[in-house]
């Protein structure tokens, strides 16, 4: 009995300095990763204000980030010290790799972004991760080496520990460590904000605090006396924009450009001036809010705030599906005869964006699928990706397109160019004229190690406004010019430019220019994008003839045009997806459970006030409840209010059991393949069930409409089945597959003139594919046109002297 105990205690003792060895070595590793972040920073050019503090701090917030992962993986190991040994120090060494390995990625993810990852994570699928990421990194097997590298160097440091110090030694060493560090932790109050955390902690603290969020939004704890909180009299958003005005008697054009990264520091007389001189030359003409801000961190929340002054959502509005019930100065303006259109050089789809245009019956959607030859794409990083086209090319685009347009026209802009990679056509130029201006501009804000830092970023500002620049000169010279009002906003400030506080991240300029105004203006009082639509709204229907609204369902009240220094406004920011923990309150700031203090000039100063700190919470804390009601009851507008959009299309009760059984687990492009193998397999209205939910989410995937297209003509639905593959070609007029199988249908119903027609206009977008020529020589022949069949397949023949096929469909027409 004696030994039994003695070999329990040697037992425990011997283990427990294992592990005190294991969590020390995390620690250290930890320690590492940061000297490789702080180096890695410094090294590209960005400054780090007071280096010994902030390095101090992390150093004390890896110690306790360690401490608490030991301690929370204590018991497993224990646990399997019981089981096999050596399987207790394998399993946590295991564990730790990952943890570190999970670390490090973190650190990469902020020296690209210059924020913390958190519960952003949850927002976005993993394409849009895949796409961002791949957009900012070239992926290699350099790139990979230190996540293999980093694992080795802490199983060394627990290797060195293990040879060269004494079990005694440890353990007084791990409690000298945890009395002195622990003091300084409790002891330093600005050691936890969020700057110095360790990444790891941050990213899972924030995704806990996501989920608290959650439960203090839970829909069964949701009510409110007015059923729809928002609904306003429309009286209740002034007409602040009218008196700046010459009213004439036709309605105005409104071009609105959304500038990507565009935040004030970039502009005027502000920290990293220099490098947009076009807009700079425009603030003296236009109205120009200083103190202006976007709704969110990230282009995600631009399109709902500023044209609808929408909620956020859970995790954005885009994300909500089926999207609520809600208006929008799209919807609104189409039922007042405006022709819309939005234009962009990337993927409508990312984000979801083109789901809130369609929900919204925006006219046109040009993007990356509609801008065919004569158009220069963004060229390729190493990993093969592009975003699409740059600003120059999408405003070149949108002036080739607006010919023809029927006015009134509302035309939405969304540039690109200012994001990462930072690559676009004639970037030596542009380089060139950086140094240029640097050698030129001794009053810079910043100096010249900031700007080597980040020449790739200031070159992309000035190609940017350039591209600005030429568009608005060339729109000058077309006659509605002097009937079209021009609003210029940033989506959100760039993020790889380090942030002097918490609040640049949200700060962006609010232009409106237009040849009608009265007199320019600039303005000091706070507003947003959710301000924007309501002030646009009232001052049309007040002004010009529109079908009057008699209720609102604004987030905000619209504009402010007073010129000192104020806020009327409470604004709760979403700083990425799943994040609303900044509120504007009056002057003050609230960020991640801290106070700060807004100056008229937009810098904030960190204040102690538990009394005002706990008012502003609550305030917030509401402010999220409401965001929870209203988009997870569907509570915006009501179906009799909201004439202006029809509700999502949205499935039976019967029709998501069978999807939620069909499609657990799988991907979209997975769904495609399994609602193919029912097309095939004769089992056609499955395969449409399958095709319509994958539309709902994607409505530009162009192979699934024209899967489900397929099925319809095979089923002898030839009308369906041609309009399904028409809107195919309205939104990817050179995707190849949709004329093909549109000839097909108009073969099967006898509509040959039209297949010929089809068939002109693919070889138009310059779709170049033999079996298009054949079908189309077909086409010929089935109305007697056999000289042009016949000419058509000696073209062919000429080209594939070989394919027996295409000798045999020739032979066919003399017969």
């Amino acid at each position: 009995m004696e030994n039994t105990e003695k070999k329990k205690n040697a037992f425990s003792f011997k283990n427990g300095f294992r592990y005190i060895y294991l969590t020390l070595s995390l620690i250290f590793t930890f320690w590492l990763i940061t000297l490789f972040e702080i180096y890695s920073k410094t090294a590209s050019g960005i400054q780090i204000q007071d280096l010994t503090t902030t390095l101090s701090f992390k150093l004390l917030n890896d110690f306790w980030t360690g401490l608490i992962i030991g301690l929370l993986f204590l018991p497993l190991y224990l646990a399997f010290v019981f089981v096999k040994k050596p399987i207790d120090e394998i399993l946590i060494k295991v564990l730790f790799c990952l943890i570190i390995i999970g670390q490090f990625a973190l650190v990469k993810y902020s020296l690209t972004t210059l924020i913390n990852l958190g519960a952003d994570i949850l927002g976005y699928s993993m394409d849009d991760m895949y796409t961002t990421v791949t957009a900012s990194e070239s992926l290699s097997y350099l790139y990979f080496l230190p996540f293999i590298l980093f694992p080795m160097v802490y199983l060394g440091i627990n290797s060195a520990f293990v040879r060269f110090t004494t079990e005694k030694g440890i353990y007084i060493t791990a409690a000298v460590l945890v009395l002195i560090l622990g003091g300084l932790k409790l002891s330093i109050p600005d050691v936890s904000a969020s700057n110095y955390q360790n990444k790891m902690y941050f990213f899972t603290s924030d995704i806990i605090r996501f989920q608290n969020d959650k439960s203090l939004t839970d829909t069964d704890n949701l009510f409110y006396k007015k059923e729809y909180p928002l609904v306003q009299p429309f009286s209740s958003t002034p007409d602040v924009l009218g008196p700046f005005f010459e009213i004439h008697e036709e309605k105005p054009n409104i071009v609105m450009i959304i500038v990507e990264g565009l935040g004030s520091e970039f502009i005027g007389q502000n920290t990293y001036r220099g490098f947009t001189p076009f807009l700079d030359s425009m603030i003296p003409k236009s109205l120009y809010w200083e103190n202006f801000i976007s709704n969110a961190g990230r282009t995600f929340g631009v399109v709902p705030s500023l044209l609808g002054s929408l909620p956020y959502g859970e995790k954005g509005f885009l994300e909500l599906n089926p999207l609520p019930s809600h208006t929008s100065l799209i919807s609104i303006l189409k039922a007042n005869q405006y022709t819309t259109s939005y234009y962009s050089g990337d993927e409508s789809s990312f984000d979801r964006k083109i789901n809130f245009l369609e929900y919204n019956g925006i006219d046109n959607v040009i993007d990356v699928n509609k801008f065919g030859s004569g158009f220069t794409k963004t060229k390729e990083n190493s990993g093969g990706f592009s975003w699409g086209y740059p600003d120059a090319e999408i405003f070149k685009k949108t002036l080739s397109d607006l010919n023809g347009k029927k006015e009134p026209r509302l035309d939405i802009i969304m540039t690109l160019s200012n994001h990462e990679p930072f690559d676009f056509p004639s970037k030596n130029v542009y380089l060139k004229k950086v140094d240029s201006i640097a050698n030129a501009n001794p009053n810079l804000g910043i100096n010249k190690g900031e700007i080597k830092a980040y020449k790739d970023i200031f070159a992309c500002l000035l190609y940017t406004d350039n591209s600005i620049k030429n568009f608005m000169q060339s729109y000058a010279k077309r006659p509605e010019y002097k009937n079209t009002i021009f609003i210029i906003t940033g989506d959100h400030r760039l993020i790889p430019i380090n942030q002097k506080d918490k609040l640049c991240r949200f700060h962006v300029p609010l232009y409106i220019y237009s040849p009608m105004l009265k007199k320019a203006e600039s303005f000091k009082s706070i507003s947003s994008h959710w301000d924007v639509t309501p002030s646009l709204i009232s001052f049309l229907m007040n002004n010009y003839k529109l079908n009057k609204m008699e209720k609102t369902t604004w987030m905000s009240q619209g504009l402010d045009t007073v010129k000192k220094f104020r806020n009327i406004h409470q604004i709760p920011l979403m700083r990425y997806k799943g994040s609303i923990n900044d509120y504007i309150y009056k002057d003050y700031l609230y960020s991640d459970g801290e106070l700060f203090k807004i100056n008229a000039n937009f810098d904030i100063e960190k204040i102690n006030d538990a009394a005002l700190l706990k008012t502003i919470g609550d305030s917030l804390n509401e402010a999220k409840k409401l965001n929870a009601y209203l988009t997870k009851k569907n509570k915006i507008i009501s179906n009799a209010l909201n004439i202006y959009t029809q509700p999502a299309f949205q499935f039976s009760e019967q029709e998501m059991v069978t999807i939620k059984k069909l499609t657990k687990g799988l991907s979209y492009d997975e769904i495609f393949f399994l609602a193919r193998d029912f097309a095939f397999n004769k089992e056609r209205k499955k395969a449409r069930l399958l095709c319509n939910y994958i539309l709902n989410e994607l409505p530009n995937y162009g192979d699934v409409r024209t899967l489900k297209a397929r099925t319809l003509a095979w089923d002898g639905d030839y009308p369906k089945a041609e309009t399904e593959l028409l809107n195919v070609i309205k939104r990817t007029p050179y995707y190849e597959d949709s004329y093909l199988a549109l000839m097909d249908v108009y073969w099967w119903s006898d509509q040959n003139s039209k297949a010929i027609t089809i068939a002109k206009l693919a070889l138009k977008n310059e779709v170049k594919s033999p079996e298009l020529s054949v079908k189309l020589a077909q086409a010929y022949q089935r109305t007697n046109a056999i000289p042009k069949a016949e000419k058509i397949m000696d073209s062919i023949i000429k080209k594939y002297p070989k394919n027996t096929e295409y000798l045999k469909i020739k032979k066919s027409f003399k017969e």
